[in-house]
């Protein structure tokens, strides 16, 4: 008996007192997903590439936003939204109690605006991520008329861009070069 007692001393704590103590775990732990919304363009690229389909990204082209949803119930904490995220807007937490009472607890969301197009006035492409790209565009030195040019471009939705360079039907002659050769 006083072998025991002086092998269980000398042994010391052999259990973690988890629900009474907080666990620590290690640094490169994947947890709780966690979206810091000012960072995040709304680009979809988390979407993408989540192989679960926890993230989800819908756009309501009336009310001019986009959601970003993170299912929680649906996440396999993979971290592949982490590594894709152009911004670092989604980051893996230490935290991995995530037990709830209420379902709808286990749902995140985010609401983004939509910019419109300078031409037809509908929405279609996030605000923070138009401005990004003009931003980056600014910084990579593209200046002056180059800018305004692409600014134009870029905020012009893809139906009004591909009416605006679209032929009228009395510029379009197939038998031009046929004829041109007799």
């Amino acid at each position: 008996m006083f072998k025991l007692l002086k092998t269980v001393i000398k042994t010391g704590e052999a259990t973690k007192k988890y629900p009474f103590a907080p666990l620590e775990v290690c640094e490169d732990f994947r947890g709780k997903p966690e979206l810091d919304a000012e960072q995040c363009l709304s680009c979809g690229a988390c979407t993408r590439a989540c192989p679960a389909n926890a993230l989800i990204m819908e756009t309501d082209v009336k009310t001019g936003t986009r959601r970003w949803e993170l299912s929680m119930a649906r996440c396999i904490y993979c971290g592949r939204c982490e590594e894709v995220c152009p911004t670092k807007a989604i980051t893996l937490s230490q935290n991995f109690e995530l037990a709830v009472t209420r379902k709808e607890d286990l749902y995140e969301e985010a609401v983004f605006s939509l910019a419109d197009c300078c031409q037809c006035g509908r929405p279609f492409v996030a605000r923070k991520l138009l401005e990004y790209v003009l931003d980056t565009l600014a910084q990579s030195g593209v200046t002056g008329e180059q800018l305004k040019l692409r600014r134009q471009q870029l905020e012009t939705c893809p139906e009004c861009r591909r009416s605006n360079n679209m032929l009228d039907s009395e510029n379009i002659s197939h038998l031009r070069y046929f004829e041109e050769e007799l």
